[in-house]
């Protein structure tokens, strides 16, 4: 079992920025990918970003590319997304999510990871 838990959502207005935490606890040494989904009200959930537990190489989604920044720190168990230049339409609660099966393919599903966390709102005012 791998628990998740993230923070640092809150309210920003367009052009802000924020960075949001994940803390994985648990049996984290199995793991392989952690990666950031987010859905909006009426949406479905979609991919963010995600980078390897190991290696660190990195994957984003088109609609975040060159804006968001996903890192993690080993040591402290732990993944960030910067977010930078934000804007309306990234508002979603996001969610970070562990994937410890190794499967073929980048990991953009959610049905390719086993863990979520709680999930934390991100509102950005225009």
């Amino acid at each position: 079992q791998v628990q998740l838990v993230e923070s640092g959502g809150g309210l920003v207005q367009a052009g802000g920025s924020l960075r949001l935490s994940c803390a994985a606890s648990g049996r984290t040494r199995s793991t392989y990918v952690l990666g950031w989904f987010r859905q909006a009200p009426g949406k479905e959930r979609e991919f963010v970003a995600r980078i390897s537990w190991s290696g660190g190489s990195t994957y984003y989604a088109d609609s975040v590319k060159g804006r968001f920044t996903i890192s993690r720190d080993y040591a402290k168990n732990t993944v960030y997304l910067q977010m930078n230049s934000l804007k309306p339409e990234d508002t979603a609660v996001y969610y970070c999510a562990a994937a410890n099966v190794a499967r073929p393919g980048v990991y953009r599903r959610a049905s390719e990871y086993d863990y979520w966390g709680q999930g934390t709102q991100v509102t950005v005012s225009s």
